[in-house]
């Protein structure tokens, strides 16, 4: 992988389009979309969403597959190839950002695995008091929080570790299928319970009297965060992409395997939540607080509950998997480590940098008034992300357009009919809405 010559690539198309939908399906969707949605007004919400999703982050993600299959390499390699040493700060930026979000990122995963056991043991409440007092033990107990984080970044270490075909693509190939079905599944048993008809209509049939410039600033900056944009994770995806594939169809079967999962997974939260009487809007709650309440009083509630949490444990290491090989990738190519050696010290770091953040919740370090988490998050997702995702639609619209034109040309060498609206979007409208999202983001 140190030379662009032996470079490892995905096998096949579908599993590079599998792996790259897995590393934007992970709580963002699962978690935050619903919970996003339920303070948003729902369905109103749920429209602009997907309109956002398909009109400026597409685009974007396909000027991170440009530069990622002309580069050959990390994110700092590619951008030095491509454009010269002037741009690689961006690339920095990206790994920067991997950094942070994995270390804080690691800590959730480590709650999905938590509450998937406790879901076998049928320990998550009875009720929104009782589930409420499990969660809250639970993150205030350092050596568990801790433990189960490590737990996660081992888990994600050894796929990693393996490379792309034997590790990331084999993985997402088995799990990601299986997400799909797990999330049918439990959709079918909630729009099926008595009672659910109120929650589908609050998720599917929009009222558009609600929408304001808050709601659009939400879903404008759910679509972009939800895609893996502005991190050097589609970047790097897309060097270990054949010269040969397409990258235009793969990028809209990305898109839309990112939505339909956030989509389904309202279908799954909304009719239980409005079935047995709970608040749709009641905030990062609504999946360790509200939901196990939810699943105690739906019949089979109990193998629904394992189904849900083991769902969140494999959406959470297909997107944290994405976020080490973006670092690993960075020293294998650039400081010349081996894959193993590369996995092992970022793992390692990114365990020990998400410490503080794993204590933060239970009465630890505070910035700010944040939590260390919380402004860990704010700081990559506010700041570096939008920074990042901005950098590169205004690189792929006004630098490299050209080298952009070639790989958006069909076989015949003509440009494809989106050519013309992805130029637009990457000069003009991408970076206007990124920066929408920048600037109201920093108000702490």
């Amino acid at each position: 992988m140190s030379e662009v010559g032996s470079r490892d690539q995905f096998g096949s198309r579908i599993g590079f389009i599998l792996a790259s939908a897995g590393s934007a399906v992970g709580l963002g969707n699962i978690w935050r979309f619903p919970f996003v949605a339920g303070e948003n007004g729902g369905a109103a919400f749920v429209f602009i969403y997907l309109l956002l999703v398909f009109s400026i982050g597409m685009p974007v993600m396909l000027a991170e597959f440009v530069v990622g299959r002309r580069g050959q390499g990390d994110p700092v390699g590619s951008l030095r190839r491509v454009v010269g040493k002037a741009f690689t700060p961006l690339g920095g930026m990206g790994i920067l950002a991997s950094i942070i979000i994995l270390s804080f990122y690691a800590v959730v995963g480590g709650w999905t695995i938590k509450y998937t056991l406790d879901a076998v043991m049928g320990s998550l409440g009875t009720d929104v008091a009782s589930a409420g007092a499990v969660f809250g033990t639970f993150i205030s107990n350092p050596m568990s929080v801790v433990f189960y984080q490590a737990l996660f970044m081992l888990g994600t270490y050894v796929v990693v570790a393996r490379g792309i075909g034997d590790g990331i693509e084999k993985f997402c190939t088995i799990f990601m299928p299986i997400l799909f079905l797990l999330l049918i599944i439990l959709a079918i048993r909630s729009v099926t319970l008595p009672g659910a008809a109120e929650g589908l209509a609050f998720y599917l049939k929009p009222d558009f009297s609600k929408v304001n410039g808050a709601m659009i600033l939400a879903a404008l900056g759910q679509a972009f965060f939800s895609l893996s944009i502005g991190i050097g994770v589609m970047l790097t995806y897309g060097s270990y992409l054949k010269k040969s594939e397409p990258i235009v169809s793969p990028a809209f079967q990305i898109c839309f395997l990112d939505s339909f999962v956030a989509f389904i997974a309202g279908l799954v939260i909304f009719p239980a939540v409005f079935a047995f009487g709970f608040e749709p809007g009641a905030g990062p709650g609504l999946t360790f607080v509200t939901l196990p309440a939810v699943f105690t009083k739906m019949p089979g509630g109990s193998l629904f509950a394992i189904l849900f949490f083991f769902l969140l444990v494999i959406a959470s290491l297909t997107s944290s998997m994405s976020l080490l090989e973006v670092i690993s990738a960075y020293f294998v190519d650039e400081r010349k480590w081996s894959r193993r050696k590369a996995t092992l010290v970022v793992a390692c770091f990114t365990f020990l940098l998400g410490i503080p953040s794993a204590l933060s919740l239970g009465g630890g370090l505070n910035i700010a008034g944040k939590s260390f988490l919380d402004a860990m998050d704010f700081i990559a997702s506010n700041v570096i992300m939008p920074l990042g995702g901005m950098g590169f639609a205004l690189l792929a619209g006004w630098v490299i357009h050209s080298m952009a034109k070639e790989e958006l040309s069909g076989s015949d060498g003509k440009p494809l009919a989106i050519y013309p609206a992805w130029r637009v979007i990457c000069c003009v409208v991408a970076p206007a809405a990124i920066g929408w999202i920048f600037v109201t983001g920093l108000k702490w």
